[in-house]
């Protein structure tokens, strides 16, 4: 499969060009800019000097100013023993090493103790939880929508490009250990930081055989009033999800068996850094694969907001959809970065929708969809 590897670097050059990085932008792009260079190539671009202009970039800083712009908004806070929403974690009752995908519990409660727990489970709290504003589905517009001021309702020269206006608008708001597993969106994703900054690891979609994409069973946080602690249980009816294997950043502990285990990812082209500060825009093109972690500001949170864009199902999704059903072996006997790697013949592909219709697609890609 040199056809293939061939493709992974092929890709790259597109999207990068020589400079190896995503490209950066010192102003917004015109539409026409934005959809000739960057939408029809299905091509990152950090944009810099963004939003200087909203009010938020000042505002939000200060965690007075939202506790008493959202003081009687019930919000839903996202909750989870590391951080890690939606994400591959060991399955419960079990003695094997097997995995499972855990969705968060989801907590209602008024925004300024929402706002107090995610600060103070920075360090995770005696109840052993971290606590994340990640609700999307257009949480902005609906439990955020007393901010509505303070930033704009769409990205102009993206709805003007893109031809219509954002699907969704999504609010984030998490501490250091905030992280966002590998997986991919099926929307054109305008990424705005308001306070601290977000590192993403990207990878295109023609990727996806890297990803190692494996069906997992779906699972569930609870909180149990009794312990005062999170449980995880088994979705009953049982359903699995599809979702990326890898985990970019494993433990010292794990490193040589994640390696062992998925070295097209680890052993091939590494995936595009991108870092995006307050002000700045990501613009992360549909099914693109991404990877999040972040810093926060001087008082313990990072803010960020993006607009999600339905993307075209034109013909650039079939030959997405025909290369992932590509069977690929998981490991090769070609040389990845001078590493020689020994062919298991299992087939990654085997559990993904290879020609499912669009809608299911769709509705597949929201089960945990992320930033």
């Amino acid at each position: 499969m040199k056809e293939v590897e061939t493709l992974w670097e092929e890709v790259r050059e597109l999207s990068l060009g020589k400079s190896g990085r995503v490209e950066r932008l010192e102003s917004p792009p015109t539409p026409l800019r934005f959809l000739r260079e960057f939408v029809s190539p299905n091509k990152p671009c950090l944009i810099s000097n963004a939003t200087l202009h909203w009010p938020a970039l000042s505002s939000w800083s200060h965690d007075d100013y939202l506790s008493r712009a959202l003081s009687n908004d019930v919000v839903s806070l996202h909750l989870t023993p590391n951080g890690r929403a939606d994400a591959l974690v060991p399955a419960p009752s079990t003695s094997s090493s097997s995995l499972c995908f855990a969705s968060p519990y989801v907590h209602r409660l008024l925004f300024p103790e929402a706002l107090r727990l995610i600060l103070s489970c920075g360090n995770a709290n005696s109840s052993g939880t971290v606590a994340y504003a990640q609700q999307q589905n257009d949480c902005f517009r609906s439990e955020y929508s007393a901010l509505a001021a303070d930033c704009e309702p769409h990205i102009p020269w993206a709805s003007q490009a893109l031809g219509c206006l954002p699907e969704a608008v999504n609010l984030w708001i998490g501490n250091h250990l905030s992280e966002t597993s590998f997986h991919k969106d099926h929307y054109e994703n305008l990424y705005a930081v308001v306070c601290g900054q977000k590192h993403f690891l990207l990878l295109p979609p023609t990727d996806v055989h890297r990803m190692y994409i494996r069906q997992y069973p779906a699972a569930h946080y609870s909180f149990s009033q009794d312990s005062g602690q999170l449980k995880l249980e088994l979705d009953n009816p049982a359903r699995n999800v599809p979702w990326c294997s890898v985990n970019p950043y494993p433990s010292p502990e794990t490193k040589d068996a994640e390696i062992s285990q998925f070295p097209l990812y680890f052993n091939g082209p590494k995936p595009l850094e991108c870092t995006v500060k307050a002000g700045e825009i990501l613009y992360l093109p549909s099914m693109w694969f991404h990877h999040v972690k972040q810093t926060p500001d001087s008082s313990g949170r990072t803010i960020a907001i993006n607009y999600w864009y339905d993307m075209q199902f034109d013909i650039k999704y079939a030959y997405f959809n025909f290369l992932q059903s590509i069977s690929y072996p998981s490991t090769c006997n070609l040389k990845l970065a001078g590493t020689e790697c020994e062919d298991s013949g299992s087939d990654v592909c085997a559990c993904l929708s290879k020609y499912a219709p669009v809608a299911d697609v769709v509705k597949m890609s929201k089960d945990g969809e992320g930033e």
